[in-house]
Parts: C-alpha cells; structure tokens; sequence
C-alpha cells in the first residue's frame, strides 16, 4: 500500500514529468477511478492548462494549475504514476492518462481502484476535500505531534495510522517506528510519557527521512520491514522472535522482548 514515502516519490515524478507542462489531452480510460467528475468535466477542465506545482499531503498528491483547478490523486492500495511516451503501449491498470506538452504522458495506474481523482475548484473546495485530514506526518512539528498523541486515548498504532489523527503513515511505518521507539502497538497513545513521545516523534522522523530518500518502506535487513515476511520471524536487532497479530484489522509485527506489553 503506498505510504507517505511513496507518495513523495509520486510528488517528484510528476514535478519531473509534467510540472511547466501544458495539457494538451486528458484521455479517461476508466470513469470507476473519477469521483464527483465526470470524464468529460475533468477532459474540459484541464486541457489547455497548464501544471503549475505538485503538493502532497499524507497519501494525498495535489496537481495544481496556477489559478485553475487541482486535481487530487490518491493511490489506495495499489496504485502508483507512470511517466512514458504517449506512443508507449499502456498497462491493463492505466486508468487515465495526462498527455503533456513535450512528449510526456504521465498515467494513473491503479489495480484495485480503491481510490482514485477528484477535481477542486479552487483552494476552499481542496479544503474541504482534505477536512478529514490529519496534519501531515513529515511536516508537522514536535509540539503538534505530541498534541495528537496526548488528545488520542486509542492504542498508539492505531492513532499513528489514523489519518484524521497524522496523515501519511500505514501500517509498515506504523509498526517500524513503534518498533525502533521500543513501544508495544496496543499500548494507549494519552498514557506516554513525555520522553517516549519525543523519542517516537525523534524516530518517526528519522524513519521518514530514509524512507523517503528510499522512493518507500524498504525493506532492509536492518529494518523490521525487511523481515515481517520471512518464513522464520526473527527480530533484526535483538534475534528473537517476533509476534504477529491483528489489530485493527492490520496485520500488525512487532518484537515481544524489544517492545514488553507495558511498554
């Protein structure tokens, strides 16, 4: 599923791929992906515009347009932009395809079409579309960090990947920076104290950081997300082993002796 860092990725492909690029055809191959546009709306909206900027929030990309509208893209589980040559034979999953100035084509592909695009007006209608919106992980500062967690009284996975509480975590850096700050998953986010929330404000960052510079999550031997498959789950730091379970609905991994239930 992509997380924050992938979505970053997504942010600096289409800052490379249309950016300063005029849309010179909007081509809907599957309308399952719009939501409150139509093809036809999105198609009359955009051609002959120009892509100002790319933002991102959470999972969110934002496709802006100088004065004109944005387009907001999410990515669901499955989703991801590919840059090609409009001439480039398309995938099954190509959902639509932004044909810009340049002999670039920057393709929304998505196979599960869980999410998709919306289109926004102006800023108050992307307002109201990111309402639900936690602040964004990568951006929001100690202070505002440790607010969430103090006004949460759910497990602290759960508000790390609540994204009205933090927009951008899931479950892989969820349950990596629990594991790097030493905190058991199910443990309530109001009852840390003040030095495990810096600590997990200090990691989380840290994690995103490298995560980013990574394009997402990777999974190497020295990360907990480099072994949560394995057939034999072993903890990369202490080699014992690790536990999986369900919480909340995901499949959550973290290490009983690196992370004591009380933690």
């Amino acid at each position: 599923m992509p997380e924050l860092p992938d979505v970053e990725g997504f942010r600096r492909l289409f800052a490379s791929c249309a950016t300063g690029r005029v849309v010179q055809r909007v081509d809907v191959r599957d309308t399952g992906v719009l939501h409150g546009v139509s093809a036809r709306q999105l198609r009359d909206a955009l051609e002959g515009r120009r892509f100002t900027e790319a933002e991102r929030h959470g999972k969110w990309l934002l496709a802006r347009t100088g004065d004109g509208p944005t387009v907001l893209l999410h990515f669901g589980m499955t989703g991801l932009l590919v840059c090609a040559h409009p001439d480039e034979v398309t995938d099954a999953h190509d959902r639509v395809l932004f044909t810009v100035a340049g002999g670039r084509q920057l393709r929304y592909r998505d196979q599960r079409k869980l999410q998709g695009l919306w289109l926004a007006d102006d800023d108050s209608a992307v307002a109201r579309l990111l309402d639900r919106q936690g602040p964004d992980a990568l951006a929001v500062d100690r202070a505002g960090f440790e607010a969430v967690l103090r006004a949460r009284r759910g497990r602290v996975k759960t508000v790390l990947t609540d994204q009205s509480a933090l927009a951008g975590l899931g479950n892989l850096l969820a349950d990596e920076i629990l594991w790097r700050a030493g905190l058991h998953p199910t443990c309530r986010a109001s009852d840390l104290s003040e030095r495990e929330r810096r600590r997990l404000y200090a990691l989380m960052r840290r994690t995103l950081r490298s995560a980013v510079t990574a394009g997402r999550v990777p999974p190497r031997d020295s990360w907990l997300t480099g072994h949560r498959d394995d057939p034999v789950l072993a903890c990369p730091r202490c080699g014992g082993p690790l536990r999986r379970s369900r919480l909340a609905g995901r499949t959550t991994v973290w290490c009983p002796r690196c992370q004591p239930e009380g933690s």
